[in-house]
């Protein structure tokens, strides 16, 4: 078959054109901005990609069109599909019909920590000998890549990040539901995705749509501190149910919801101060992870990823004796490089959460040293302001805070960043140039800081602007 993918460079629609060419089929694609890495990567695989989205890309007859959700109506390839009659279908529903239809599909969902989660399972299976496939949203370190059709040998196995953002512009379900999961992880649930959910009782009803979608055999590990999850299963659950975490939020649902008595959590940890855990199965101790991450959200992750391995025959032992040679994902407190004895980190956080959560993680591990926080606001939600009253909250643990908001293009911000991050006081600066931001960073750096960079962009290549800017600079005492 050959397909022709519009929006192929995203990370989701660049990892479904690496398993379709891993398949067998022929892959082209299509995208606004086509640019290294993602070019590159698909380049390297034998993928024709073309520069925009012109109409006379038709001639190039493809068996079918793949759509991602980047093209919308008015899209001039999209029209002339649309007016020719010419086959088409969403980059999820492809996956579903024709990579996941035979395998043990292990999903993972959540707001926060489906990418971290989806590479520790992925790694816990290879390491274990299973070979899975996965499709993950960033690039696991263990891996060095973030889709594979399946390891040596060929897997049933296989482990999908599944996002809950619509699917097409022609498809509004969440894109998950399209996966036919087996093991179903559902890490947490928050408000999130302003542009597409009116209120967070909208995502709880597509959560519930995936929670239909997985058979009586299979299993649902769900994070019981969560009391939106609890709300969730209090609509209908059918699977087999595995608990995470401590419980405190299952009580708290289960009286609120008389058709759902949350059972105790299944999995709990005990933390110790070096970031190993103890995990404990029905009370029972199944070993300790010992490792590098820092940060409790990490390990729920972990406990999570645990549970998920143990549903298709890991058993707990091995996956925590896999877990100490897990290497994380890029972008998640990744160290970018080290001048001066200031250290650059990147970390992929944008929502208030995700960044309170980075920085208590980084302070944890760093103790006294300071954080110097750099965010960029450039999520649908975040630009939308929905989420700008809980950003001084979340940046709390930071020393000094520099945000930028671009003034005017696509990524513009619709409300005042400098206005938002007012209650911080003399610690935090707003930028509308990048240039500005860095050379206010490197001035006020000394030895010892911690530079943290948050986006869930490329952050107009701040990363290396700052290092070299670091070369340059006369470090403040």
């Amino acid at each position: 078959m050959h397909i022709h993918i519009l929006g192929i460079c995203g990370t989701f629609m660049g990892g479904l054109a690496v398993l379709a060419k891993q398949a067998g089929h022929k892959v082209t694609g299509c995208d606004a901005n086509v640019y290294p890495p993602m070019s590159t990567q698909l380049e390297a695989q034998g993928i024709q990609l073309i520069e925009g989205f012109g109409p006379d890309q038709v001639s190039l007859s493809p068996d079918l069109y793949v759509i991602g959700n980047v093209v919308s109506r008015g899209n001039p390839l999209m029209e002339e599909i649309l007016n020719r009659g010419l086959p088409f279908t969403s980059g999820p529903q492809w996956i579903g019909e024709h990579i996941l239809r035979d395998k043990w599909v292990l999903s993972v969902a959540g707001t926060h920590g489906k990418t971290t989660t989806a590479s520790m399972l992925a790694w816990i299976l290879e390491d274990s000998d299973y070979s899975p496939g996965f499709l993950i949203g960033g690039v696991p370190m263990n891996f060095g890549i973030s889709a594979r059709l399946a390891g040596k040998g060929g897997s049933e196995f296989f482990v999908i990040e599944a996002d809950e953002y619509d699917t097409a512009f022609f498809d509004k379900r969440s894109k998950f539901v399209h996966y036919r999961s087996r093991t179903a992880i559902l890490n947490n649930l928050e408000y999130d995705h302003a542009d597409i959910f009116p209120d967070l009782a909208a995502i709880e009803t597509q959560f519930h749509h995936l929670v239909r979608t997985v058979p009586g055999n299979g299993k649902l590990i769900v994070n019981g501190d969560e009391p939106a999850l609890q709300r969730v299963l209090s609509r209908g659950c059918w699977s087999e149910l595995d608990q995470f975490g401590s419980g405190a939020a299952s009580a708290t649902a289960s009286a609120t919801a008389s058709a759902f008595v949350a059972p105790p959590c299944d999995w709990t940890m005990v933390e110790h101060d070096d970031d190993s855990f103890d995990v404990l199965h029905k009370q029972q101790k199944q070993g300790t992870v010992t490792w590098s991450l820092s940060g409790r959200h990490n390990r729920l992750n972990a406990l999570a990823a645990i549970a998920a391995a143990r549903h298709v025959g890991v058993v707990p032992a091995q996956a925590i004796d896999s877990l100490a040679r897990f290497d994380n994902v890029k972008r998640r407190m990744e160290v970018r490089g080290v001048v001066n004895g200031v250290t650059v980190l990147d970390d992929f956080a944008h929502h208030p959460t995700a960044i309170a959560t980075t920085v208590a993680g980084l302070r944890k591990r760093i103790g006294t040293a300071r954080i110097l926080a750099v965010l960029e606001p450039r999520s649908n939600t975040m630009k939308l302001g929905t989420m700008k009253q809980a950003l001084p909250g979340s940046l709390v643990d930071a020393d000094l805070v520099f945000g930028y908001g671009a003034s005017a293009g696509k990524d513009a911000l619709g409300w005042d960043l400098g206005e938002a991050l007012a209650p911080l006081g003399a610690r935090a600066s707003a930028f509308h140039d990048i240039d500005t931001l860095v050379a206010a960073v490197a001035k006020a750096a000394r030895p010892g800081d911690q530079v943290l960079a948050m986006s869930n962009g490329g952050f107009g290549g701040v990363h290396k602007k700052l290092l070299l800017a670091l070369e340059g600079s006369r470090l403040a005492d």
